[in-house]
């Protein structure tokens, strides 16, 4: 949706009234919300995906990735049937992309490395490309060179698809062993220079999506709940979930046991949650939110703080929830230096007393319906996907709740961003100006910053994203970049409006 083309009434009136009650709430003039807002040493960067980004996917050495294959397997599974083949090139234009990158005076960025790039095989005794290793290096330098500070995600979702062949990947707890040998490979390789790494990336996207819904790799559910192959949404879910976790703790230990002191950096993780409004007054919508929380945020946050997943999960799945021995909680408990959070939207969250004996999955075991409406308004103006609306409010609410529930860890804003849709019969002109997208960082940040002053520790800001991109089983059909890119001639970039802004807003 470019909304310089064509306004509608409702979406101005929209935007107006969320600029309304972001200036009310924050009581901030526009005029004087700026880098120096902040204080001194937070980060401002952009964030991607190597999957996303890179493109050249059979060039360098690297090893076919489950998305590789979830794309040529299931083309119908992406709504314009496309792939990250080519994506944006990356591979190729990394120099173009980290000028950008300094031109709009960004201090950070935010990538993660492609596990078969550097493994082919996913196995360190298997083989190391060294053309992979040649390219983070490069890349790593070059951001360095240009006064931009590197923080690494080790798993964005492309799992080697040898591992997935050889034990199913994140189903089995083979997996464990051979993400810390990857880890440990990074480390030795990029240590020296990288300060910040992230382990995982939206291990619920993973789960969930992969495992419950199937409409992202490896594509698996059970056959009820959509056209999968093969999977079982009422257990798979939980299993990967678990999995990742304790790969996590593992490389997470292997890095403050070996590395930490000598490279001097920090390691967290990067998890992701919508906030939960209650759809009503009534008790059982309040407690349907908070059921809500725990299946998406606290899934992950209670093992890492507390050693253990929350008391509704256990209480609501019984045995199809996995168990932590001793020995595992005591890893899980407090393994991040800092967390990486991704934040997107809110969601109204209603009750819902009914269960299928039979047909269970994720999305019925927590018995609460989440909708982006209520009564027909919208919890925030409406963009170029159904699943987001905005609602920065609920990024204020969300780490306010962090810092009550989970002992205020150092956070780092991961991701934040919001699409349009790709429409191809506008003019280049029109798809520049963005201004929704303006709007929604803006806000974004005045609510980060009001709950700074409330306490949270809050140390960085990762938009995404840096460029338009490849998103997911959305293919190329939405756009997040804060630049645009020309999908029909060349891969070009432009600086849409909101690059434009970024760009005013940190002058120094």
């Amino acid at each position: 949706m470019a909304i310089g083309a064509s306004q509608s009434p409702v979406l101005l009136l929209g935007l107006f009234l969320l600029l309304f009650l972001t200036n009310t709430a924050a009581s901030q003039d526009s005029a004087s919300f700026n880098r120096s807002s902040f204080p001194v040493g937070f980060f401002f960067g952009t964030a991607s995906a190597s999957y996303q980004y890179e493109g050249a996917v059979t060039e360098g050495g690297r090893g076919p990735s489950i998305w590789d294959v979830f794309t040529q397997r299931y083309p119908g599974k992406i709504m314009d049937h496309s792939n990250g083949d080519i994506a944006v090139d990356s591979y190729h234009r990394y120099k173009e992309d980290v000028g950008i990158m300094k031109e709009m005076g960004l201090d950070s960025y935010r990538f993660s490395i492609s596990w078969s790039r550097l493994l082919p095989y996913g196995k360190f005794s298997w083989g190391v490309n060294t053309e992979g290793i040649r390219y983070y290096n490069n890349l790593i330098d070059e951001l360095l060179s240009n006064g931009i500070q590197p923080f690494v995600t080790l798993f964005h979702w492309d799992l080697p698809q040898a591992l997935e062949e050889e034990y199913g990947g994140f189903l089995s707890p083979q997996i464990i062993d051979d993400f810390q040998d990857y880890a440990e490979l990074c480390y030795l390789e990029f240590g020296d220079r990288v300060k910040h790494w992230m382990t995982l990336n939206e291990p619920w996207t993973f789960s969930v999506v992969g495992y419950n819904l199937g409409v992202h790799a490896p594509g698996r559910c059970s056959k009820w709940v959509g056209n999968c192959r093969s999977g079982n949404s009422a257990t798979e879910p939980y299993l990967v979930a678990h999995h990742q976790l304790l790969a996590h703790a593992a490389a997470v230990k292997l890095y403050k046991d070996k590395y930490q002191a000598s490279q001097k950096g920090k390691i967290g993780i990067a998890v992701n949650s919508h906030w939960m409004v209650p759809f009503s007054e009534d008790v059982s919508n309040y407690v349907a939110a908070e059921r809500a929380l725990d299946f998406m945020y606290g899934w992950f946050m209670q093992p890492l703080t507390y050693g253990h997943y929350p008391e509704s999960m256990q209480s609501l799945l019984g045995n199809r929830l996995p168990k932590f021995s001793k020995e595992q909680s005591e890893m899980v408990k407090g393994s991040f230096d800092f967390l990486g959070l991704n934040y997107y939207t809110g969601n109204y969250a209603a009750h819902s007393p009914y269960s299928n004996p039979v047909n269970k999955s994720y999305f019925t075991d927590f018995h609460t319906n989440l909708m982006g409406e209520r009564n027909g308004v919208p919890i925030g103006p409406k963009t170029g996907s159904d699943w987001l609306h905005m609602y920065p409010r609920g990024i204020s609410e969300l780490l306010l709740h962090t810092k009550r529930r989970y002992n205020n860890p150092i956070i780092y804003i991961a991701e934040n961003g919001v699409p349009e849709v790709n429409n191809s019969t506008i003019t280049l002109e029109e798809a520049l100006s963005d201004d929704m997208r303006i709007e929604y960082h803006r806000s974004h940040l005045i609510f980060i910053r009001k709950a700074m002053e409330e306490g949270v520790d809050v140390r960085g800001y990762f938009a995404w994203s840096l460029l338009d991109n490849f998103e997911w089983n959305a293919g190329y059909t939405v756009r997040f970049g804060i630049n645009y890119v020309d999908y029909e001639n060349g891969l070009e970039r432009y600086q849409k409006q909101s690059a434009i802004w970024f760009r005013k807003f940190l002058q120094r």
